[in-house]
């Protein structure tokens, strides 16, 4: 006779009737709790436009887009939409793809307003390529790709631009990469590894660029070509402007590792030092440079040894950041009745708008003055002939220049729309339009008679032909690539920056000396 739960004994009768009855509780419970949480936490939409989302762990917006997306950033609404206003009237039969690849959601201001002018510098390039070019074809579609804040999220833009070379986009080039850093070197090498042609806009750093030595045949980035010279062109034209004596030069250097702008940078102004009998004085910058950081009081600490030097003339290899604050505190230096100038590389673009910089250190009292100069990679006066400083007869022309400026306005009477606040005096809506009509030029050279789009292979073989007769004539200089992709004896602006913030222009230098001859050939090497 049974006693007791009569359902619990029929349950749990035998062992194989416990392990059974087991399972299914637990598939039960499972299931209950499953759809408990999925009720309570619907899955989180990370979408933002069409190929735009937030990656796992952040809120930035990354990825491509033609449409006319902001990336959430109100500052390049005006641009991002002229952009897509202008892709909306493409064929789908008509056109190719150029990208600019940059870190569109940077938070620091600098590099928001670098942003901007190179984009809007890129759409009137686009502008008139599709309709003041004699009808050429194809014709252009301009697309967004946003790296994220220092580039950290450059892998899924990258990744998205490495799925659109095929139609309907037909992706044949990809500009901007503006920064010379460890991302930027990897999303170049990610990008040229498939095939993809890439023109640097703004990045310098001797490493990120193709030559002898740095892989087979000389292309470690196979397809990579550059508007703006080396950091080594640059130290050379500023040297051979400044006339500097070395034994009244000293370096003040960031130790910071794996910045190739900087890394670069410092072995370059060490090159033009010859004879400089003191050893540099270092800094080290913060993770992101950006960032304040404990640096300033570094630098009250080197104006103090500087002070004890015989020096002069103070060549700086560091980001913006540092720069500002390294000259505030030589501003305020002990030694107030010397002179001092400070030369750098084209970071120093980024002083004028900086709301933290000192311009009181900037004025002459009496016969003292603080001067700092950098090498530009563009500026508006550059071309621009005045009483006193002839326009150089070789190497750029007024004519290049002017037409920049009518195409930036051109793009907007024609009825596309405002672009947002334009700005010429950093020079990079100037090397950014000079980058995308690089570009242009190679996809249509590329493109074979009676075809109507270029293979993609083409494009990226273009370089070594970018020269003499069949060179860019750029808004910032000729544009004559060796057959590495880099620009010969490009026009290195030297700008100064004035008391009020203001970047005055003072003369042309260039890496050679003297301008390149008409026919802009490169020599050959070794």
């Amino acid at each position: 006779m049974m006693t007791g739960n009569p359902f619990r004994h029929r349950v749990w009768y035998t062992t194989r009737q416990r392990i059974v009855t087991s399972v299914l509780a637990l598939a039960v419970l499972l299931s209950c709790g499953w759809y408990g949480v999925n009720w309570l936490t619907e899955p989180e939409d990370r979408g933002c436009a069409p190929g735009v989302a937030r990656p796992p762990g952040s809120d930035e917006c990354v990825g491509v887009n033609g449409e006319g997306y902001d990336f959430g950033v109100p500052g390049l609404t005006a641009v991002a939409a002229a952009i897509g206003r202008e892709n909306a009237t493409l064929k789908a039969d008509e056109y190719v793809t150029v990208a600019v690849l940059m870190p569109l959601t940077a938070t620091d201001r600098g590099t928001r307003e670098t942003v901007l002018h190179e984009l809007q510098g890129a759409f009137a390039q686009q502008y008139r390529a599709n309709h003041t070019s004699n009808n050429e074809t194809p014709r252009i579609r301009l697309v967004l790709a946003n790296t994220g804040m220092g580039n950290v999220h450059w892998r899924p833009a990258v990744d998205g631009l490495r799925t659109m070379t095929e139609a309907p986009h037909r992706l044949r080039a990809v500009t901007g990469i503006a920064t010379s850093s460890t991302e930027t070197r990897q999303a170049i090498t990610a990008l040229t590894g498939a095939g993809i042609a890439v023109v640097g806009t703004t990045i310098t750093a001797d490493d990120i660029a193709n030559g002898p030595g740095t892989g087979p045949g000389g292309n470690r980035y196979p397809g990579l070509a550059r508007v703006a010279p080396t950091n080594t062109d640059e130290a050379r034209a500023l040297a051979r402007f400044g006339k500097v004596d070395g034994a009244k030069a000293l370096l003040v250097q960031d130790t910071r590792t794996g910045d190739h702008y900087t890394d670069t940078l410092k072995t370059a102004f060490a090159a033009s030092m010859k004879g400089a009998p003191y050893e540099p004085q270092l800094f080290t910058s913060p993770a992101d440079p950006t960032q304040e950081g404990t640096t300033a009081n570094t630098f009250r600490q080197i104006t103090h040894l500087i002070c004890d030097t015989r020096a002069d003339t103070v060549y700086f290899a560091g980001r913006h950041t540092q720069l500002r604050q390294f000259v505030n505190a030589l501003g305020a230096r002990g030694c107030a009745e010397r002179s001092f100038t400070v030369l750098t590389g084209d970071e120093g673009s980024y002083l004028g708008a900086d709301p933290k910089l000192d311009r009181a250190a900037l004025k002459p009292k009496g016969s003292v003055k603080l001067t700092v100069r950098y090498a530009s990679l563009a500026h508006p006066d550059a071309w621009a002939p005045t009483s006193g400083r002839p326009v150089p007869a070789t190497g750029g022309s007024t004519a290049a220049y002017r037409t920049f400026v009518a195409d930036m306005a051109t793009a907007v009477q024609d009825g596309i729309g405002p672009i947002g606040p334009v700005s010429y005096t950093d020079g990079q809506a100037i090397i950014a339009y000079d980058a995308v009509k690089t570009a242009v030029h190679a996809i249509r050279q590329a493109t074979p008679q009676g075809a109507a789009f270029p293979p993609l292979a083409d494009v990226a073989t273009q370089w070594p032909r970018v020269k003499g007769s069949l060179r860019v004539e750029g808004a910032s200089g000729w544009i004559c690539l060796d057959n590495y992709g880099n620009p010969y004896d490009k026009a290195v602006p030297i700008v100064e920056l004035a008391p009020d913030g203001s970047q005055r222009f003072v003369q042309i230098a260039w890496p050679e000396g003297k301008p390149p001859a008409a026919p802009c050939l490169p020599p050959r090497r070794g």
